[in-house]
Protein backbone atom coordinates (compact mmCIF):
# COMPACT_ATOMS: atom_id res chain seq x y z
CA UNK A 1 0.00 0.00 0.00
CA UNK A 2 1.43 3.37 -0.99
CA UNK A 3 0.57 6.15 1.47
CA UNK A 4 -0.03 9.66 0.16
CA UNK A 5 1.43 11.24 3.27
CA UNK A 6 4.11 9.46 5.27
CA UNK A 7 6.13 11.11 8.05
CA UNK A 8 9.06 8.72 7.95
CA UNK A 9 10.12 5.24 6.78
CA UNK A 10 9.34 3.85 10.27
CA UNK A 11 6.74 1.06 9.97
CA UNK A 12 5.00 2.18 13.20
CA UNK A 13 4.73 5.77 11.96
CA UNK A 14 3.52 4.58 8.55
CA UNK A 15 0.85 2.37 10.10
CA UNK A 16 -0.30 5.21 12.33
CA UNK A 17 -0.37 7.57 9.35
CA UNK A 18 -3.04 5.28 7.91
CA UNK A 19 -4.80 3.83 10.97
CA UNK A 20 -4.11 6.51 13.57
CA UNK A 21 -7.30 8.55 13.38
CA UNK A 22 -10.08 7.84 15.86
CA UNK A 23 -12.47 6.24 13.34
CA UNK A 24 -10.67 3.81 11.03
CA UNK A 25 -10.11 1.01 13.56
CA UNK A 26 -13.69 1.40 14.84
CA UNK A 27 -14.95 0.83 11.29
CA UNK A 28 -12.68 -2.19 10.92
CA UNK A 29 -14.03 -3.52 14.24
CA UNK A 30 -17.56 -3.10 12.90
CA UNK A 31 -16.67 -4.80 9.61
CA UNK A 32 -15.12 -7.70 11.52
CA UNK A 33 -18.38 -7.91 13.49
CA UNK A 34 -20.46 -8.26 10.33
CA UNK A 35 -21.57 -4.71 9.56
CA UNK A 36 -21.45 -3.98 5.84
CA UNK A 37 -23.78 -1.10 5.08
CA UNK A 38 -23.60 2.64 5.66
CA UNK A 39 -26.58 2.77 8.04
CA UNK A 40 -25.15 -0.12 10.07
CA UNK A 41 -21.95 1.86 10.66
CA UNK A 42 -23.99 4.91 11.65
CA UNK A 43 -25.80 2.82 14.29
CA UNK A 44 -22.58 2.10 16.22
CA UNK A 45 -22.43 3.62 19.72
CA UNK A 46 -19.52 5.91 18.78
CA UNK A 47 -21.83 7.93 16.44
CA UNK A 48 -19.46 8.60 13.54
CA UNK A 49 -20.48 11.73 11.59
CA UNK A 50 -21.72 10.97 8.06
CA UNK A 51 -19.07 13.07 6.31
CA UNK A 52 -16.27 11.29 8.17
CA UNK A 53 -17.85 7.88 7.54
CA UNK A 54 -17.97 8.53 3.79
CA UNK A 55 -14.38 9.79 3.80
CA UNK A 56 -13.02 6.83 5.79
CA UNK A 57 -14.84 4.23 3.69
CA UNK A 58 -13.45 5.82 0.52
CA UNK A 59 -9.93 5.91 2.00
CA UNK A 60 -10.21 2.26 3.10
CA UNK A 61 -11.41 1.25 -0.36
CA UNK A 62 -8.54 3.10 -2.05
CA UNK A 63 -6.07 1.42 0.32
CA UNK A 64 -7.40 -2.07 -0.40
CA UNK A 65 -8.82 -2.59 3.11
CA UNK A 66 -12.40 -2.99 1.86
CA UNK A 67 -14.15 -3.79 -1.39
CA UNK A 68 -17.26 -1.77 -2.22
CA UNK A 69 -20.07 -3.81 -3.79
CA UNK A 70 -23.49 -2.79 -5.00
CA UNK A 71 -26.24 -4.72 -3.20
CA UNK A 72 -29.33 -3.23 -4.80
CA UNK A 73 -29.99 -3.03 -8.53
CA UNK A 74 -32.71 -0.40 -8.04
CA UNK A 75 -30.80 2.04 -5.89
CA UNK A 76 -27.22 3.12 -5.56
CA UNK A 77 -26.72 1.10 -2.40
CA UNK A 78 -23.38 -0.38 -1.50
CA UNK A 79 -21.92 -2.66 1.10
CA UNK A 80 -18.34 -2.88 2.21
CA UNK A 81 -16.46 -6.15 2.60
CA UNK A 82 -13.07 -6.54 4.26
CA UNK A 83 -10.28 -7.73 2.01
CA UNK A 84 -7.51 -10.01 3.21
CA UNK A 85 -5.49 -6.88 3.99
CA UNK A 86 -8.37 -5.67 6.17
CA UNK A 87 -8.85 -9.04 7.88
CA UNK A 88 -5.13 -9.06 8.72
CA UNK A 89 -5.86 -6.21 11.16
CA UNK A 90 -7.90 -8.49 13.43
CA UNK A 91 -4.98 -9.49 15.70
CA UNK A 92 -3.95 -5.83 15.87
CA UNK A 93 -7.39 -4.92 17.19
CA UNK A 94 -7.28 -7.83 19.63
CA UNK A 95 -3.99 -6.58 21.09
CA UNK A 96 -5.30 -3.02 21.36
CA UNK A 97 -8.39 -4.38 23.14
CA UNK A 98 -6.24 -6.44 25.53
CA UNK A 99 -4.18 -3.38 26.40
CA UNK A 100 -7.30 -1.25 26.87
CA UNK A 101 -8.98 -3.86 29.07
CA UNK A 102 -5.89 -4.05 31.26
CA UNK A 103 -5.18 -0.33 31.56
CA UNK A 104 -8.45 1.59 31.03
CA UNK A 105 -11.21 1.37 33.63
CA UNK A 106 -14.75 0.32 32.66
CA UNK A 107 -13.99 -1.17 29.25
CA UNK A 108 -15.82 -4.24 27.98
CA UNK A 109 -14.41 -7.68 27.20
CA UNK A 110 -15.93 -7.84 23.75
CA UNK A 111 -17.96 -10.64 22.20
CA UNK A 112 -16.67 -14.21 21.93
CA UNK A 113 -16.34 -14.05 18.11
CA UNK A 114 -13.86 -11.18 18.48
CA UNK A 115 -11.46 -13.31 20.50
CA UNK A 116 -11.88 -16.46 18.38
CA UNK A 117 -9.72 -15.01 15.63
CA UNK A 118 -11.03 -17.23 12.82
CA UNK A 119 -10.40 -15.03 9.76
CA UNK A 120 -11.78 -17.73 7.45
CA UNK A 121 -15.27 -17.07 8.82
CA UNK A 122 -14.98 -13.46 7.67
CA UNK A 123 -14.57 -14.27 3.98
CA UNK A 124 -17.77 -13.23 2.25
Amino acid sequence: MKLKHKRSPCSIAGTLDFLGDKWTLILIRDLLGGKKRYNEFLASPEKIPTNILASRLKMMEEAGIVNKQRYSAHLRRFEYILTERGRDLWPVLQEIARWGKKHIDDTWDGPDWFWAGDKEKLKN
